[in-house]
């Protein structure tokens, strides 16, 4: 097969978010558009001549069409093995344990995580590197510059390899090697659990409800809680992977998951209900009767997380983006371990996890994760859970009441105003950071801001420096606002608002989460002006 080099000429939109690039699916199906970006991938990287690369993806709309791309250009720049998953399947974290099992050169996922999916909605490439995890950002503005730049891509004339039946294609003077997207995963699994215990909680009449949300976990999800586990069939609802996600959101969060959520409300709920995303790396923890926050899900785990295998050592040190609420901060504090506040984004993980700084690690976006793999891993989450309610025997609630009774409890929310016109939300973040050299001191009703800034990181590990992360409101008492722009979305900006009240273990530990942050909600409004710069009124989507 002779390589083919295709004249192009740039696109001027590639620039990669915290997750990859991400665009409407009509954006993708230009001519030359995703060729573009993987060349731009390719060409930003040295060293690969021979070497594996993992490609898969969620099965959203435009996913195969896309691998069939991806797979001809990667043996067109040199790469020896490709690896993809059978059907062209991947979850996120499933790619991230197949890049560091078979010590693969990098990855292509190729998902919008949890952006719906179909003919007129979103797709995502992004590149993940040998550790597994997202690409940081020196390879991603990399990445960028090429784009602009870009005069050709190589590809080759060569059939469309079957990508569902596990075995081996020569294309090029490359290998691809169709494998099982589940089982290394779900070894992986049942290497950190202890699955005797979770099956003889299950055995006992434990009842689970898992929504996999017509996306990618559904397998995997099937494999290991049905499979494996013992749990009946039908415990795992919506575990076919569908292009469009049945025509729903694949997000986990009281919104979108709002059938699984009523459910667990009600007077004959299942002991214990999860959900999952798109790709399948965030998570949504429902007790009955009792929704727990991610924030608090991540402190609760690692509270708890010596009683699972896997984890018996102990904890080398927790990480939470800046975002999240300080719940796993008090945690730390009590096992003797650091705490690490990074900005929004797996990939800043990446270097504390390398370096053994840390072993779990969360963001308040529905994602948590460990060391096992580099990504956030949203069925990681559900069987740490078990594997702790298998040991401690109790309820999620009591669990979560014995947890704030220990450390306090964080009530927290984030109101997201989704769509919102770029200018007008770059005007109120610009604002808002010209003022906020003023406003300690200053009080709202009955709060006292006690300090402000714009969130800068400093890695510990690589002493790269990372601005303009979030602008942080911190109240005197512990309680804080956050403001920030989302990289995830793929039309007009979304402004996110992170609004957290600290209340120590002997203060009120039972109120409803928006009578506890009423005041601090009235304090965003007089503080940045959203109504005024955006006509918006209130948040599309709280959570």
């Amino acid at each position: 097969m002779t390589i083919r080099e295709v004249a192009t000429t740039p696109f001027p939109d590639q620039k990669p978010g915290t997750s990859g690039l991400r665009k409407k699916v009509p954006v993708f199906q230009q001519p030359g558009y995703a060729e573009n970006f993987v060349q731009s991938i390719f060409d930003s990287l040295d060293g690969f001549s021979g070497k594996a690369l993992v490609i898969g993806g969620d099965g959203r709309f435009y996913n195969r069409e896309v691998i069939q791309t991806a797979i001809r250009m990667a043996a067109a720049n040199g790469f020896g093995l490709i690896l993809v998953g059978r059907g062209g399947i991947l979850s996120t974290p499933a790619a991230s344990h197949v890049i560091r099992k078979y010590g693969a050169f990098g990855g292509i996922i190729l998902s919008a995580s949890h952006n719906p999916g179909g003919p007129t909605e979103d797709f995502g490439i992004k590149y993940n590197i040998s550790n597994g995890g997202p690409a940081p950002e020196k390879i991603t503005d990399a990445i960028f510059a090429r784009s602009t730049a870009i005069a050709r891509y190589l590809t080759l004339d060569a059939p469309d390899v079957d990508l569902d039946r596990d075995g081996e294609t020569i294309v090029g003077g490359a290998t691809v090697r169709v494998i099982d997207p589940v089982a290394d995963y779900a070894g992986l699994m049942e290497s950190l659990f202890d699955f005797d215990a979770i099956r003889a909680l299950i055995g006992s009449g434990f009842r689970i409800a898992m929504d996999s949300m017509s996306a990618v976990t559904g397998p995997y999800a099937t494999e290991i809680l049905e499979r494996r586990l013992g749990a009946p069939a039908g415990t795992v609802r919506n575990g076919v992977p569908l292009p469009d996600f049945g025509g729903h959101h694949p997000d986990p969060n009281l919104i979108h998951a709002k059938a699984l959520y009523d459910e667990m409300m009600g007077a004959d709920a299942p002991d214990f209900g999860a959900a999952s995303d798109g790709d399948g790396d965030r998570n949504l923890i429902v007790g009955k009767g009792i929704f727990v926050t991610p924030s608090d899900s991540l402190a609760m785990l690692a509270a708890n997380a010596h009683l699972a295998p896997g984890y018996a050592r102990g904890l080398a040190g927790i990480a939470r983006s800046m975002p999240t609420s300080g719940a796993a901060d008090r945690v730390a504090d009590a096992l003797g371990i650091p705490l690490f506040e990074t900005p929004t984004g797996w990939k800043f993980f990446g270097n504390l996890l390398d370096a053994g700084k840390a072993t779990i690690c969360g963001e308040e976006s529905a994602g948590t994760g460990s060391d096992h793999v580099r990504e956030k891993d949203g069925l990681w989450a559900v069987l740490l859970w078990l594997n702790i309610l298998a040991v401690r025997r109790q309820s999620v609630q009591a669990i979560a009441a014995e947890h704030w009774a220990r450390f306090g409890r964080n009530y927290y929310a984030r109101h997201d105003y989704e769509g919102v016109d770029a200018a007008a939300a770059d005007a109120l973040m610009t604002e808002l950071r010209a003022r906020l050299a003023g406003l300690p001191g200053t009080a709202i009703g009955v709060l006292r801001i006690e300090a402000a800034d714009d969130f800068a990181y400093l890695d510990p590990v690589d002493g790269s420096e990372s601005r303009h992360q979030g602008i942080r409101i911190l109240f005197e008492g512990g309680s804080r606002t956050v403001f920030r722009l989302s990289g995830t979305g793929t039309s007009g900006a979304t402004i996110r608002v992170y609004i957290e009240r600290y209340e120590p273990a002997d203060g009120d530990l039972g109120r409803q989460t928006g009578d506890a942050i009423a005041d601090l909600i009235a304090a965003v409004e007089a503080i940045a002006g959203i109504t005024r710069h955006t006509g918006r009124t209130a948040p599309d989507v709280v959570t």
